[in-house]
């Protein structure tokens, strides 16, 4: 399955670029991953050095590549991590993201963790966007965020709504609809699903489709008592 999903991306992690490693491994909370990097990698030198120097590698796979390399793992012990500030964490994570390619963008926004999905979301290309949201990592509170967004776009949202685990949250569900880019056709029929007092600031917000103001306080009318 991996070895599929890396040949529809077009990226061999075998001869993915070192930053894009880098990347990888610098929010990697599954097990699998490291063994992925380790296994492609297992030709390359420079990209074993790098699981040995990353202190968060499991040991079982610092001894696999302490073997590739013929060193002792206890060579790389002493590598400390370098201290950053978030700030510069978060910039040397951007850099790093932005110097890859569209193909390896789109395999790190499957894969990727938090941080990676935060500048991923931001992304210029609408098909990393939408990799992104086929991550099995992604939270609701991240969707809901992205849901919000004036710049997410017309195809994400579409790709939001189709998803009933995510539609089942109420912060979803409102960010969804009350965002002016979601299209009224779409939004106008999840109005049921909201509260009164939700469909009533609906209905008197000139940032949303006028079909859509019309159809909320419809609602709020029907729901009155009489």
């Amino acid at each position: 399955m991996e070895e599929q999903e890396q040949k529809v991306l077009g990226v061999d992690l075998s001869i993915a670029s070192k930053e894009m490693i880098e990347a990888l491994l610098a929010e990697a909370a599954d097990p699998g991953t490291y063994e992925d990097i380790l296994k492609a990698g297992a030709q390359r030198p420079e990209i074993i050095k790098l699981l040995l120097e990353n202190p968060d590698t499991p040991e079982n796979i610092k001894e696999e590549a302490a073997k590739l390399l013929q060193v002792p793992v206890k060579a790389f012990s002493a590598v400390e991590k370098i201290e950053e500030t978030p700030e510069e964490h978060a910039q040397t994570m951007l850099q790093k993201v932005q110097n890859l390619t569209v193909s390896e963008r789109r395999l790190l926004a499957m894969r990727g963790g938090r941080e990676i999905r935060s500048i991923l979301l931001k992304d210029t290309n609408k098909q990393i966007i939408l990799s992104v949201l086929t991550n099995p990592k992604i939270t609701e509170s991240e969707v809901e965020i992205f849901a919000h967004s004036r710049s997410i776009p017309d195809d994400a949202l579409r790709a939001i709504t189709k998803n009933r685990d995510w539609m089942k949250s109420y912060g979803v569900l409102l960010a969804v609809i009350t965002n002016p880019k979601t299209p009224a056709g779409i939004a106008i029929p999840l109005l049921n699903g909201l509260k009164l007092r939700d469909l009533a600031a609906i209905e008197k917000n000139k940032n949303v489709a006028e079909a859509l103001r019309t159809a909320a306080k419809k609602l709020v009318q029907s729901r009155k008592p009489h």
